[in-house]
């Protein structure tokens, strides 16, 4: 139960010397622009100095311009004999979708809700605030709660400052969380759209923008209303990184199945699939995560 997201890609990349190899790719949106595809870049690519990129069927230069990127294939070349280039290793973080809701985060979630009362990605507002009724309303992490030991081991806590206490880990915080409609939670949980702090909050999808995401603006009534539980950038631009890791890089990571229809043997199913190990993982840290055994 898993997609192929280089499967309808429009823009594919290669290094010079191997034309025929591609390393990558991006199924292009009408927000993205030569100057976006570049910063895309920086993520994707490690180079020891200056690179040119050029559109194959034309060999027009790509340029830090607001031109939208067209489709067709990429050739990256180092601007020196010396130059080398290649494709980061940076891991890409494994996630499900992340509905559990435990003990742990109801704080939190009850915080976001205050905060933001509608989705921030379409603008939907919850008519049913008011009385507390929050069907098709998800809090969601940016971070994912099933990677928690990772988000330790890289000190990720140190960008949130409202943690409760020594113990707690932060990633519960308001600051790692966004109310989003539950199917748009799950395109961000996917990875399939994300947000770039650095680029005035804009959202750019890497699939099939079914819901009309891209090229809007993350609503600032989640970074702007209340600075002490605001989203935080770093984060936000973490999420970004990630994007562009899982959609661009190779043919991309697999995308984990969420659907289980019922009597399917679940276990099978992500047993037989690809990055088994991490998916198993994934699952069963999402599932128990707030629950003691002491």
């Amino acid at each position: 139960m898993t997609s192929n997201r280089a499967r309808g890609r429009n823009v594919h990349l290669h290094f010079f010397a191997e034309p025929d190899n591609p390393i990558g790719g991006l199924r292009v949106n009408p927000s993205v622009t030569e100057r976006d595809f570049l910063y895309m870049l920086t993520i994707l690519i490690v180079a020891s100095g200056p690179y040119r990129v050029t559109l194959r069927s034309t060999g027009a230069v790509v340029m830090q311009r607001d031109d939208a990127l067209k489709p067709g294939h990429y050739d990256l070349r180092p601007c020196s004999r010396r130059g080398t280039i290649r494709v980061t290793d940076e891991p890409c973080i494994t996630r499900i979708l992340s509905k559990t809701i435990t003990g742990r985060d109801d704080f939190f979630r009850a915080r976001v809700r205050a905060r933001d009362g509608k989705c921030v990605i379409t603008g939907t507002v919850n008519s049913n605030a008011s009385v507390d009724i929050w069907s098709g309303f998800e809090a969601v992490h940016i971070f994912p709660v099933s990677s928690e030991e990772y988000w330790v081991q890289k000190a990720y806590s140190q960008w949130v400052t409202n943690r409760v206490n020594e113990r707690d880990t932060g990633i519960n915080s308001a600051q790692n969380v966004l109310l989003m409609l539950s199917n748009i939670h799950q395109n961000f949980d996917a990875f399939h759209f994300s947000i770039n702090p650095d680029d005035g909050y804009k959202i750019t999808c890497f699939d099939t923008d079914v819901f009309k995401m891209d090229g809007r603006r993350l609503d600032p009534i989640c970074r702007e209303s209340n600075g002490e539980d605001c989203a935080r950038d770093e984060l936000l631009r973490w999420h970004f990184r990630q994007a562009v890791l899982a959609n661009m890089r190779g043919v991309g990571e697999p995308v984990f199945g969420m659907d289980f229809p019922l009597g399917s043997d679940m276990m099978g199913e992500i047993l037989s699939g690809p990055q088994a190990t991490k998916w198993m993982e994934s699952e069963l840290f999402s599932r128990l995560n707030g629950i003691s055994f002491a």
